[in-house]
C-alpha cells in the first residue's frame, strides 16, 4: 500500500505529487487541511514535516529524498514528451545538480518561512530575518536564471528534470499568497518560460496550486478557498 501524507498548500508536497503523477503511480492521498497536532504527525514522522511517502514498509520524509527514491525505485514515465528525467543527478555533473536542487530547495523553505510567519502577523518588511529571507529568493532566481543554457529548455536540456518540477511549485507557491514577494519573472525569461511549460504539463494540471492557510477549509471547483464560518 502507497499512501502520501501532505497539506494543502504545500510546494514541497506539490512537486511529489507531481512526481508521482510523472512516473504514473497510484497512492492513497492523505491530505491535511488542518495542522494536526504534534502526536498525530508523529505517528507518521518523528520530523512532524509533510510530505511523508509510506511504500509498503518504508517511510521517506524530506522531499528530496523521496524525489530520489521514486526515480530510483520506479523507472517507468508516463508517456509524456518530453520525458522526466531518470535521475536526479547527471553522470558527470552530479556536484552541480545537487548544489542547484538544494539551492532550489533553499528557494522553497525561504518563501514557506515567510508564509508561515505571516499567518502569525510577523511581515518580512518589518522583520530582519524574513527581509533576508526575500532576498535571498531573489538573489537565487538570479543565479538560477544563470543555469537554464538554452531558451525553451529546463535544467537539464530538454527533459523535465525535478529541479525543474521544484522550482516550478516553489515560485507558484508566491504567486499564489499574499507575500508582498515579487520575483520579478519578466526580467528572468528563461524561468519565466520553464514555469509557464511546466504548468501546461498534464501533471502539474492534475495537481493543481491550492493556497492553505489558517480557517481555509476546503475548495470550491474553481480552487476558491472555503473559510470556516
Amino acid at each position: 500500500m502507497r499512501s502520501l501524507l501532505y497539506t494543502t498548500g504545500s510546494p514541497f508536497a506539490r512537486g511529489i505529487r507531481v512526481m508521482l503523477d510523472e512516473i504514473g503511480l497510484e497512492y492513497e492521498r492523505r491530505e491535511e487541511t488542518t495542522t494536526p497536532s504534534a502526536a498525530s504527525r508523529a505517528e507518521w514522522t518523528p520530523a512532524l514535516q509533510v510530505p511523508t511517502l509510506r511504500d509498503g514498509d518504508l517511510t521517506l520524509w524530506e522531499s528530496g529524498v523521496i524525489a530520489d527514491y521514486l526515480l530510483a525505485t520506479y523507472p517507468q514515465r508516463v508517456g509524456r514528451d518530453p520525458a522526466l528525467a531518470s535521475s536526479m543527478w547527471r553522470a558527470g555533473s552530479e556536484w552541480q545538480d545537487r548544489l542547484l536542487f538544494a539551492s532550489i530547495q533553499t528557494l522553497g523553505t525561504a518563501a514557506t518561512t515567510i508564509s508561515q510567519m505571516q499567518w502569525s502577523g510577523v511581515g518580512h518588511h518589518g522583520n530582519s530575518h524574513l527581509t533576508r529571507c526575500a532576498e535571498r529568493i531573489a538573489h537565487l532566481i538570479g543565479w538560477l536564471e544563470e543555469r537554464i543554457d538554452r531558451d525553451g529548455e529546463g535544467f537539464f536540456g530538454q527533459v523535465v528534470s525535478v529541479q525543474d518540477i521544484f522550482l516550478t511549485c516553489h515560485l507558484r507557491f508566491i504567486a499564489n499568497r499574499p507575500l508582498d514577494v515579487d520575483t520579478r519573472l519578466a526580467a528572468h525569461p528563461k524561468i519565466s518560460a520553464l514555469v509557464n511549460r511546466m504548468e501546461d504539463r498534464a501533471s502539474f494540471r492534475n495537481n493543481p496550486v491550492l493556497w492553505w492557510e489558517p480557517g481555509i477549509t476546503g475548495y470550491e471547483a474553481d480552487g476558491t478557498p472555503i473559510r470556516a464560518i
